[in-house]
């Protein structure tokens, strides 16, 4: 099949191209960051522009809107490439202030004739906060407060109200009528009807914990009971006085938060609750991490997962009754994925209107593979197969039986926009150009605008036909391509190896500027390398601080690791009950991989990771004393027992039964290994990875006579640094720390 290609994209493509192919001897006419903080700054130069902003596909996929600065929205055709004005807030004020009105984000209705705006946000976890929302008509021009403090609030699918969460409890506000209207009544702390706390938000990746009927006539929401969950306390140790901050945290083996599903109809305020229990035979209890509207109306679909989370059943409820029938269920000897976190992929499971069918992702076969099943929990016929993965399914038309999704096929180091008819056949690739393509699809299948970079070219945003047929560049990053040809800039190399063990292992490379393959550098492997997560793309290289390391004469890797997604169930899955083995075994092999080049220095090697990765850089140092010579250590769980009990048990398994399997993946127990230096930096407001963690490491060290380098940043939160400054501080740190301890060079 053809593709047309615009000319000004191949201009660009072959510029890029050129720049990135320069001779070493050319490299040094360019001009180099003078300092750390300027480094940092390229990051954004090298990223670029992501082409329009707040895309949201309107009138059903025939236009999309987006944002033009901070005040004005603006929608886009497709067909005819006609712009139109809906929104200009330069004049606009809250209503009975003189204050100009600003907001953080904005939701459509389903007509298209209203918006919806987040305004004056106020963080509360990750991915939730408290806000005020204002409706905006388009047609007249006028805007309105219909809710104040809400956590969440989101239009009915009609239009004719609005539904939000506050302080625990529901409330709708009827258009019609202009009247607010509570729905539940019984909140109390730790006790919330369609909201999360913690630890759900967390780790199941929502943070809407209720979701309107498709007739919207029904509200189904969560009721969780965090009251016999465990406090976690934390402070930034400001001021003479401590104050804390608390949070019901379960680590493993604690209670967790007790939730059931109700369902309210609007018309009458009736509530039923939905009859799936959570506990199970033998079971201490278990998890609803998803709930979905079906297209019968008053069924609901509930996704029950056992605590160990390796037992995912699936009922359909009716909402009038709660009465429950299992359809289906699967059963793995590892875990049971319900959403992918670092995907940013909420929803494994899909109910299309328009049909009594339902489709999910599932791994039985070894590789992540789209499933169609009956309302009865029948099994119609996989959708996809092969030796690669589905990773995005971006629309289901029962109408055209056509199924559009993202996957691994051409290769688990990119993503590519496939179509397929529903029972399998007449698949074919829509997305042509090499590298790591995010797709945002019009719901009626029409068009998508493509997202995309590679290893040799910055971002490209383009708006295409379902034919893969060019309509607009909507982003070609000349500005991109001009700061390369003034500046210093050491792009990504793809590389791969074969582990003594036989796995290969796919890496990333960023040799230094002005490379010579006649010395030899010191190298710093940057990881993460939990369950799932994948750190080695063909995507171009962004990050200022790896360009930085790289104009001081440092290789720096990246590494997909056992462990990383994108490759298959048994690459991925092999940790299970064993965190850090195969993901420490897999980093070491690289160093030693890479210390048989010609132009490795095997005595001066370096990891470094956050989070996970703090986890592994400081696991990986200990179990495989001598090969790493410096270890950089961000806000590190140490030992699995200290962290939550959804993410951990999830891999781990429960305790008491696997208590041995948790003491042999907890770093402590083997800090009289370390054989070199080790940073570590945290916080103690993380409320994420607790501070205590570092504090149990630290303890350890100091009990075998080991000397580790210890930063705290009292108000960091998980993120360690809390401000630029503090950013800044923190990477001059790392930095400094490897030119004295890597490098051996002295530090004025």
């Amino acid at each position: 099949m053809q593709y047309r290609t615009s000319r000004r994209w191949l201009l660009v493509v072959a510029s890029l191209f050129t720049q990135l192919s320069v001779s070493t001897a050319q490299s040094t006419t360019k001009q180099p960051y003078e300092t750390l903080q300027q480094a940092l700054a390229a990051s954004g130069q090298l990223r670029g522009a992501s082409g329009p902003q707040s895309v949201n596909w309107i009138e059903n996929g025939a236009r999309f809107s987006y944002t033009d600065g901070q005040r004005i929205i603006k929608t886009h055709s497709p067909k005819d490439q006609s712009e139109v004005v809906v929104f200009d807030g330069s004049q606009l004020k809250f209503p009975g202030t003189d204050k100009p009105f600003s907001y953080g984000s904005f939701q459509w209705s389903k007509d298209s004739k209203n918006i919806m705006f987040q305004t004056n946000f106020r963080p509360v976890y990750r991915r939730s906060g408290i806000s005020d929302y204002y409706v905006y008509s388009v047609a007249d021009k006028s805007l309105k407060l219909v809710a104040n403090d809400a956590q969440t609030a989101e239009l009915a699918p009609d239009g004719s109200r609005v539904g939000y969460e506050r302080g625990g409890n529901l409330f709708i506000f009827d258009f019609a009528t202009q009247r607010e209207t509570q729905l539940t009544d019984d909140a109390k702390p730790a006790f919330y009807n369609g909201r999360f706390g913690w630890a759900y938000e967390e780790e199941f990746g929502l943070a809407q914990a209720w979701e309107w009927s498709p007739d919207s006539k029904f509200i189904a929401f969560w009721q969780s009971d965090e009251r016999a969950v465990p406090i976690y306390k934390l402070t930034d140790y400001k001021g003479f006085d401590e104050t804390y901050d608390s949070l019901p945290y379960p680590r493993v083996g604690d209670k967790n938060p007790a939730v059931r599903i109700g369902v309210i109809e609007i018309a009458n305020r009736k509530k039923e609750w939905m009859k799936v229990e959570l506990g199970r035979a033998g079971e201490p209890d278990g998890y609803i991490p998803r709930i979905y509207w079906t297209s019968q109306s008053g069924q609901l679909a509930l996704v029950h997962l056992n605590r160990k989370q390796n037992h995912l059943q699936l009922f359909m409820a009716d909402v009038r009754t709660g009465n429950a029938r299992k359809i289906m269920e699967e059963k793995s000897n590892t875990w049971v994925d319900v959403f992918d976190f670092f995907a940013g992929i909420n929803h494994l499971l899909y109910f299309p209107a328009g049909t009594n069918e339902f489709y999910w992702v599932s791994d039985r076969d070894g590789f992540a593979h789209l499933y169609r099943y009956d309302y009865s929990g029948k099994l119609l016929n996989p959708v996809t197969t092969g030796k690669w993965e589905v990773t995005y399914v971006h629309h289901i038309d029962p109408r055209t039986k056509k199924v559009y999704f993202t996957s691994t096929e051409v290769s688990p180091l990119e993503r590519h926009l496939f179509v397929a008819d529903l029972d399998g056949k007449n698949k074919r690739r829509l997305t042509t150009v090499a590298g790591k393509h995010t797709v945002d699809l019009s719901p009626n299948g029409q068009y998508f605008i493509d997202r995309y970079s590679n290893v040799q070219l910055p971002t490209q945003v383009e708006l295409r036909d379902m034919q893969g047929k060019l309509i607009k560049a909507l982003e070609t990053n000349a500005g991109v391509t001009t700061f390369l040809a003034s500046h210093a800039y050491a792009p990504k190399e793809l590389s791969s190896f074969t582990t003594s063990d036989g796995q290969k292992i796919d890496i990333s490379i960023i040799k230094p500027m002005n490379f010579d393959p006649a010395k030899k550098y010191p190298v710093m492997l940057d990881i993460y390398g939990g369950p799932g997560a994948q750190s080695v793309y063909n995507e171009f290289a962004i990050t200022g601080w790896h360009q930085w390391l790289a104009q001081s004469g440092y290789v720096v890797v990246g590494v997909n690791n056992r462990g990383s997604g994108g490759y298959g169930r048994d690459f991925e899955k092999v940790v299970y009950e064993k965190l850090g083995k195969y993901e420490s075994l897999d980093f070491a092999e690289t160093a030693k991989y890479l210390a048989t080049q010609s132009w490795v220095d095997g005595s001066r090697m370096a990891i470094r990771g956050h989070s996970y990765g703090g986890y592994m850089s400081s696991y990986t140092m200990l179990t495989h004393p001598g090969v790493f010579k410096v270890s950089l250590v961000g806000a590190p769980v140490t030992d699995w027992r200290l962290y939550d009990s959804i993410y951990t048990e999830r891999y781990m398994g429960l305790i008491p039964e696997n208590e041995a399997k948790y003491a042999a993946s907890a770093v402590s127990p083997y800090a009289k290994n370390l054989a070199g230096k080790m940073f570590i930096a945290h916080s103690t407001m993380d409320e994420n990875v607790h501070v205590r963690n570092t504090f149990q490491l630290m303890n350890a060290l100091e009990d075998a006579g080991k000397d580790a380098d210890l930063r705290i940043y009292p108000p960091g939160a998980h993120g360690v640094a809390y401000s630029q400054t503090s950013s800044l501080l923190l990477y001059q740190q790392y930095t400094t720390y490897l030119e004295r301890n890597l490098k051996g060079e002295p530090i004025n």
